[in-house]
């Protein structure tokens, strides 16, 4: 075997270890501190690394069908699907709307279908989307949200991964909840989202004490609370509420 077949051999080798990682990772939903949102946080990231786009967002439904941003992998995919969720605008919303596939490989051309969602996305750099359902059977729980900084589509075998990462992650999240009891999942679903907006005011905290990106306060913050093995959202609480040392929290190495 030459010297390239060795090499590609090797990235393979390496490919399938991060995939079979990954999967386990989202699979392991059965523990005692499970945080649905560092969990999805994790999903998203895992897509990103995994799969040729720039970043991914989760939208999930809340109380009275309403959707909320779960998580994203970077600030500026948070700042659309936001903007998605307010205006009711977007592949992602259309997805978790109807439970099917949602594609523009081409933002700009499908002005016409979502004029706000298209506009928005150019401002933040973001030129293709794809949004993928997190479903089991007639079960929605949200969608998974694909974006690219040029105008292209999403290969068949990355989008195939994508689909099988949110629906690791939907069943994991089902499992770790008791389903016969669809009020008891709304509501703590509903609290997760809440526990989102901890999390959020702590990056903006952090952001500002250390002069750094939101993403960046972000790596810090999660970086420290597993290292310690604190749940994500209760530090982020004490964060906010100027319990913690920012410094130290800054020191400690990104996740």
């Amino acid at each position: 075997m030459d010297e390239h077949s060795t090499t590609a051999t090797r990235t393979l080798a390496g490919r399938e270890r991060q995939l079979a990682r990954a999967f386990v990772a989202l699979a392991d939903t059965l523990v005692a501190d499970f945080d649905v949102v560092d969990f999805l946080g994790m999903l998203t990231g895992q897509v990103v690394d995994l799969v040729d786009v720039a970043a991914a967002g989760v939208i999930l439904r809340g109380g009275q069908d309403r959707l909320q941003v779960a998580a994203t992998s970077s600030h500026r995919a948070e700042l659309l699907e936001l903007f998605a969720v307010q205006t009711d605008d977007g592949p992602c919303v259309d997805c978790v709307r109807t439970g099917e596939p949602v594609s523009s490989p081409d933002l700009q051309a499908s002005a016409l279908r979502w004029p706000r969602f298209a506009a928005a996305a150019r401002e933040c750099g973001f030129r293709s989307a794809h949004a993928l359902p997190m479903r089991l059977r007639d079960d929605v729980l949200g969608g998974l949200t694909l974006l690219g900084t040029e105008p292209r589509g999403v290969g068949a075998d990355d989008l195939a991964l994508a689909q099988a990462l949110a629906d690791v992650a939907t069943i994991g999240i089902l499992q770790q909840r008791t389903i016969e009891h669809g009020d008891q999942l709304s509501a703590q679903l509903q609290t997760a989202l809440n526990s989102r907006v901890l999390i959020e005011q702590a990056k903006g905290v952090l952001a500002e004490h250390g002069g750094m990106s939101m993403d960046e306060a972000f790596g810090h913050l999660r970086g420290y609370a597993r290292a310690h093995h604190r749940r994500l959202t209760e530090f982020a609480a004490e964060v906010v509420g100027g319990g913690v040392d920012l410094d130290v929290i800054l020191r400690q190495h990104p996740a």
